[in-house]
């Protein structure tokens, strides 16, 4: 019997520019505890293309700062700015236990909400296909009977989600998946008074 891999890839961040002379780099978060993903000696494999000098290697965190209130990520190996521009844009990922649910509370990993049954109204209205993280917030891409479609993810539009039961419910507004009725049309006869 061939075991089954109870570990996935996730995507942590990813090198946005260097920063400063040391090799330092601007670092855009995709995770929610950075603290505890970027400790020093913690060892990320690397998502670059095919051509980079990177691939198929990985990188070790020396320290990670904030300036600003921004991260600001320091890897061994990496002294100068001209090392640290062969890495740009260059996806961190780790291996995580994909049983092992986030330890802040309202917090799933993608892969624990990709295929979840989508409840609206008390109705199977579709299945998450995917996570968006956009810029302003993170979306559900679900599929349905009628297409796809993107819902913010958050508390109002999304209020419960059960892993264990394989579902969500969602609650979105009027008008986000459907055409509204629009105001009763009004004839003008042109008269005036």
């Amino acid at each position: 019997m061939i075991p089954i891999s109870s570990k996935t890839t996730l995507r942590v961040g990813r090198l946005v520019k260097a920063h400063g002379l040391k090799g330092a780099f601007k670092l855009e978060l995709y995770t929610d505890s950075p603290e505890d993903r970027f400790t020093a000696g913690a060892v990320l494999d690397l998502q670059v293309p095919e051509t980079s000098p990177w691939f198929g290697k990985t990188v070790t965190v020396k320290e990670l700062r904030w300036y600003n209130a921004s991260p600001v990520l320091f890897l061994n190996d990496i002294e100068d700015r001209d090392a640290a521009e062969t890495l740009i844009k260059a996806i961190l990922l780790v291996n995580a236990d994909v049983e092992i649910l986030p330890t802040e509370p309202d917090a799933w990993y993608d892969h624990q909400l990709i295929g979840l049954k989508v409840i609206r109204d008390g109705v199977d209205f579709g299945k998450i296909i995917r996570v968006e993280h956009l810029p302003a917030q993170d979306c559900l891409a679900i599929e349905s009977a009628s297409g796809e479609h993107l819902l913010p993810f958050i508390k109002k539009f999304v209020p419960t989600v059960d892993v264990a039961k394989g579902e969500v419910i969602i609650t979105p507004p009027g008008g986000l998946f459907e055409e509204l009725d629009g105001p009763a049309e009004t004839t003008d006869s042109g008269d005036a008074e």
